[in-house]
C-alpha cells in the first residue's frame, strides 16, 4: 500500500510538473508572438512619422500633384489606426496601401531633377529605405514567432493545455492579394 501511495504521489508530481512547464511554454511563446507584432507596429509607425516630411519636401516641387498627397495622408492615417489594433490582416492591408502611395510620391519626384538632388529628400528616402528593411525584418520575425506558437498549439501534448493557458493559433502577416508583384504607376 505504501508503494502504491509513493507511485501515485510521484505520478501526480510529474503530471503537475508537465502542466506547469507546458503552460509556461505556451504563454511565453504567445507573449513572444505578441511582442513581435508590436515590433511591426513600431516600424509602421516610424515609417508613418517619416512620411509627412517626405510629402512636405515633394510638395514644394510638385504643388499640382494634390491627389497623390491626399492619398498618402489617408494611407498614413489608416496605418496609424491599424497599428493601434490587433487585426493582423488590417495591418497588412493598411501597410500595402501606404506602400502603394509612397510609390506614387516617388514617381512624382522622378519628374523633378532638382528634387531628386535635394539633400533633405535624399536623406528621407534613405531613412524610408532603412525603415522598409526593418519592417521586412519585423514581419519575418513575427511570422517565425507565430510559426513556433502555431506548432505548439497544434501538436500533442501542448494542444491539450491551450485552453488552460488561453493561447490559440495566430494569423501570419501575409501580403494582401496583388502585393506579390511590383505596382504599376500611371498618371
Amino acid at each position: 500500500m505504501l508503494i502504491f501511495i509513493i507511485v501515485l504521489v510521484v505520478l501526480v508530481v510529474l503530471v503537475v510538473g508537465f502542466v506547469v512547464v507546458g503552460f509556461n511554454k505556451l504563454r511565453t511563446t504567445d507573449v513572444g508572438a505578441e511582442e513581435a507584432l508590436g515590433g511591426i507596429d513600431v516600424q509602421l509607425t516610424r515609417r508613418a512619422d517619416l512620411i509627412p516630411n517626405l510629402v512636405e519636401t515633394v510638395k514644394g516641387y510638385a504643388a499640382h500633384e494634390k491627389g497623390v498627397f491626399e492619398e498618402v495622408t489617408r494611407a498614413r492615417a489608416a496605418v496609424q489606426t491599424a497599428a493601434a489594433g490587433n487585426d493582423v490582416p488590417a495591418k497588412a492591408a493598411a501597410d500595402a496601401a501606404l506602400q502603394q502611395s509612397l510609390v506614387r510620391v516617388n514617381a512624382v519626384a522622378e519628374g523633378y531633377p532638382d528634387l531628386k538632388a535635394n539633400t533633405n529628400f535624399l536623406e528621407l528616402q534613405k531613412q524610408l529605405a532603412e525603415t522598409e528593411n526593418q519592417i521586412s525584418f519585423a514581419r519575418q520575425y513575427y511570422n517565425d514567432a507565430v510559426a513556433t506558437l502555431n506548432k505548439l498549439v497544434l501538436t500533442i501534448p501542448w494542444m491539450f493545455l491551450t485552453g488552460m493557458a488561453g493561447v490559440h493559433k495566430r494569423e501570419f502577416y501575409d501580403a494582401p492579394e496583388g502585393q506579390q508583384a511590383a505596382p504599376s504607376i500611371e498618371f
